[in-house]
């Protein structure tokens, strides 16, 4: 076999071959599989077909050369290790067939039991289980469902409601109260549905099934559901999927067999224990599907004490060599423990970060190693609301707690409901029996899921955590009517459109909107939660990596704040300082008419009145500013917009003048603001009269706020204060724009400050593309440059963002062009070059010139990585978002340096 190999592209692999560390070749399942195998550990044998046989078969439709001779040759080898041939009719060897990616994409491709299975090897699977008719026919029944569906797209619903009538007629609810002949009728039903749908009779040559099953997980890789998940989780699209083909052990033999799911540690709150589910005489597919409910994982025990202790044992030894959570898939066959599955185990935004904190008190990894294993998603996700509970709201049923979060929503039964309700805007629950992967475009639109069967290691909840949704599953007290689209439960009826409240931690449902109150951690945050006075273990671990994070990070952050209250609850989150003011909010409200009178001035003493009226106001505005942050750079963006965004539309006022003409009133105001309204009408008010061109036009405008801020500045110092005022001109594509500013604002500026020692910078936001291609000119001007990464963006890509996201990103989204919106994570190639480009050029004109980013990028995980490397100052976001941006520039630092435990 070795020789055969070595001539061609090896895409074949045996357990023993592999380790940990293949992933990117032998997926995570068969990576794993194959450590677990070098480790010791009872795995059944097998081989791993490599992702590199995947992408070849996809590219071309066909099978690589020398796929089928690899195959071949270590089938037959297993064949001699288990001594028995793949479907032999006296004592066939089984196999299962399961996809493997790089990364653990739950329910997303597919999976094959019991292949080799047929209509005499049948025969011989009883007599090698003692004579076991049951047995043997409810494993070709699961073949048959399993191969159609996966293999062969026959719906699944069909063989539901097959298996449903079976048991009707015997009076149960219950599969296993179905006998031998129960089962063998059930096959033959299965059977018809499946040529029904093919036009052919099942396959009965057990290499055919093989072939057959590899192909579909191949095929898989591409499915909606698939392309959907990866889309969502960010996971590249070119990795392709591995084939598992493992001999088959079966956990459906009888009351000594069964199938479970164990964790090292509770998923869902990070807690110690032993967590998982176990289903006695099934297979696994029973227990991830929900179809029975299933019993804690500690009831094993009980019923077979001997595999409950060598489990025990194997998870310890598992996630000590792991070094992480792990989350186990086992089978007993008839009193023997097989391990058939391990990985790094997804877990809730909680669990992360107590299970990180948990690794370094036991000395299996160091504080840079925990910061690496958490990202400001999860943290996001921990600071969203959480109910609050008082007499008023009972749980109507309780169920177990899968994934956490308080979620508020209307209830719908079917998948394309939730995405069409989310699409319109509304808040939604998906209620099912069970999720099934066809399911996950509903689970995306959906705030919450509510299942009535499975348990934490159902479909429903492994999605719901990878995804951080909210999610309560196996609560059995509902009873739900799918084609009536309603559930009763606790005497009342419960209608799509109904709206309930479902709680993820503890499981509890109820009808009705319940109120939110603010999680932990933004109470700690904000200051009100002592981390050194409480026992909450998710507060002492959030406070212990956010002060590694702040501790490793070069970039400082920022907060892009308008207000003295934004900017005080900014700086209780730890913003360092204010990287966007907008100037032009503190036009709004009752301040409107002063920009009506500086519109319609028809004189220049008229003009300089209005501006005289808003000085005071603005300094106010900046005084308040300035005293919150106390210390901290200020960054104040000089007015931006252009000037009749702040009157009102020219179709209201055309209207209101009409009328009021029509009824005889006075209407020389509306008529003089209706006619300066077509004056400044623009045709593509984005690239108009805008940001320095403003200033430009009119006179006074921009030395009016220059004033202001610096008129604060003093004011604030002379009390006592420190305020350090930077002042932000927008929209700057030419050096001789900036240098006109630059000239009359230092003139101001020396004016005002005199001997208090306040210190004004003069910088610009590159937000135009020739900026950022003329930085090194730019910088002989700027004392700091900005990135308004928004514009950029808009004027990078030739996007109007208020008309694209609607009207074509999700088609975009849909064929891949995007793999997320330019305007949520920084365009690396394109605008992020340009960033690159004015940051390497602007300092090499100006050294030690202080760059930032104040767009909505400034918040994003994946984008303040980018501005780390490149090397940005600080980034500057929502003030809700500091922490993430806080924690995420230290796992930016970390990722740099490297670490050693990694």
């Amino acid at each position: 076999m070795a020789a055969q190999e070595t001539a061609e592209h090896k895409y074949v692999y045996d357990f023993a071959e592999g380790n940990k560390d293949l992933k990117d070749l032998l997926g995570g399942k068969g990576a794993n599989l194959a450590e677990m195998t070098n480790l010791g550990l009872p795995v059944p044998p097998g081989f791993t077909i490599t992702t590199e046989a995947c992408k070849a078969y996809l590219a071309t439709g066909s099978e690589p050369a020398g796929l089928a001779e690899q195959i071949a040759a270590h089938l037959a080898a297993l064949e001699r290790e288990m001594g028995r041939r793949l479907g032999d009719p006296q004592d066939p060897l089984l196999v299962s067939v399961r996809s493997g990616a790089k990364f653990s994409m739950p329910g997303m491709m597919e999976t094959v039991l019991n292949v080799g299975l047929n209509d005499r090897s049948v025969v011989g699977l009883s007599a090698q289980a003692g004579g076991n008719d049951r047995f043997a026919w409810d494993s070709y029944r699961r073949l048959i469902q399993m191969f159609g569906k996966t293999v062969c797209d026959v719906p699944g619903e069909e063989f539901e409601h097959a298996l449903d009538e079976v048991k009707r007629a015997k009076g149960t609810t219950n599969d296993l109260d179905l006998d031998a002949d129960d089962l063998r009728g059930l096959v033959d039903a299965y059977k018809k549905i499946f040529s029904k749908h093919t036009g052919r009779e099942f396959p009965q040559e057990p290499r055919e099934q093989l072939d057959l099953a590899i192909r579909a997980v191949f095929e898989s890789w591409n499915a909606e559901r698939a392309v959907i998940y990866r889309r969502q989780e960010r996971i590249p699209a070119d990795l392709g999927t591995a084939v598992n083909v493992v001999a088959m052990v079966f956990g459906n033999l009888g009351a000594d067999s069964g199938t479970g799911v164990a964790f090292t540690r509770d998923p869902a709150s990070g807690a110690q224990g032993i967590y998982g589910d176990y289903l006695a005489n099934a297979q696994g597919e029973d227990v991830v599907a929900g179809i029975r409910n299933t019993v804690p994982l500690q009831e094993l025990e009980r019923i077979d004490k001997k595999s409950y202790d060598e489990l025990l044992d194997y998870m310890a030894r598992l996630e000590g060599h792991y070094k992480d959570l792990c989350d186990i898939e086992f089978t007993i066959e008839r009193g023997k423990l097989w391990m058939l599955q391990t990985r790094v185990g997804k877990r809730t935004a909680a669990a992360a970060f107590v299970i990180a904190g948990q690794l370094v008190d036991e000395g299996l990894i160091d504080l840079d190693e925990a910061l690496h294993r958490v990202n400001g998603a999860q943290l996001a996700q921990l600071m969203f609301p959480r109910f609050k509970l008082d007499h008023e709201f009972q749980p109507v049923a309780k169920g177990i707690g899968a994934s956490p979060g308080a979620a508020v929503g209307k209830v719908v039964f079917t998948s394309a409901r939730a995405v069409e309700l989310a699409a319109e805007g509304e808040s939604v629950i998906l209620v099912r029996r069970e999720t099934n992967p066809d399911d996950l475009n509903g689970m995306i639109a959906a705030k919450g899921i509510l299942t009535s069967r499975g348990g934490k290691t159902s479909h429903a909840a492994v999605v719901a955590r990878g995804m951080g949704k909210t999610c309560v599953s196996g609560a059995d007290e509902l009873d739900i009517n799918i084609p009536q689209r309603k559930f009763t439960v606790a005497g009342q009826t419960v209608t799509e459109g109904d709206v309930v409240s479902i709680d993820g931690t503890t499981g509890k449902v109820y009808l009705g909107e319940v109120p939110v109150m603010p999680s932990e951690v933004v109470q700690y945050f904000e200051g009100t939660l002592d981390p050194e006075q409480t026992d909450d273990a998710l507060v002492k671990a959030v406070h212990r990596i956010m002060t590694h994070a702040d501790a490793r990070r070069r970039l400082a952050v920022r907060t892009n704040a308008d207000t003295g209250a934004d900017a005080a609850r900014a700086r209780r989150f730890g913003a360092q300082g204010i990287g966007l003011c907008r100037t032009e909010h503190m036009f709004l409200g009752d301040r409107r008419e002063l920009v009506e009178r500086l519109i319609l001035a028809a004189t220049d003493a008229e003009r300089e009145d209005a501006l005289a009226a808003l000085l005071p106001l603005q300094r106010e505005d900046f005084i308040e500013i300035f005293r919150e942050m106390d210390g901290l750079p200020v960054t104040v963006r000089l007015i931006d917009p252009p000037l009749h965004e702040f009157l009102p539309p020219l179709e209201q006022l055309a209207v209101n003048v009409a009328v009021a003409q029509e009824r005889g009133e006075d209407v020389a105001k509306e008529e003089a603001l209706l006619a300066a309204v077509r004056r400044m009408h623009e045709e593509n008010p984005m690239l108009g009269l805008r940001g320095v061109r403003l200033g430009l036009v009119i006179p006074g405008l921009f030395a009016m706020q220059v004033r202001a801020i610096a008129e604060a500045a003093v004011a604030v110092t002379r009390a006592g204060g420190s305020a350090c005022p930077e002042i932000m001109v927008p929209l700057v594509g030419a050096v001789q724009e900036l240098e006109t500013v630059r000239t009359e604002a230092e003139k101001i500026i020396a004016e005002v400050v005199g001997d208090s020692g306040v210190e004004v910078l003069i910088g610009t936001m590159i937000e135009v593309p020739r900026a950022a291609l003329t930085a090194g000119q730019i910088a002989e001007a700027a004392q700091f440059f900005s990135f308004g990464t928004n514009d950029l963006t808009q004027m990078g890509w030739g996007f109007s963002r208020d008309d694209v996201e609607g009207a074509f990103f999700w088609r975009y989204l849909e064929l891949g062009i995007f793999g997320i919106s330019p305007f949520e994570s920084i365009d690396r190639d394109g605008v992020g070059r340009l960033v690159r480009i004015a940051a390497e050029e602007g300092r090499a004109a100006r050294p030690g010139l202080k760059l930032g980013v104040c767009g909505e990028h400034g918040g994003d995980p994946e984008s303040v990585h980018f501005f780390h490397e490149v090397g940005l100052d600080y980034v500057s976001c929502s003030p809700f978002r500091v922490p993430v941006a806080r924690l995420e520039a230290g796992r930016a630092a970390i990722e740099t340096t490297g670490s050693d435990s990694r």
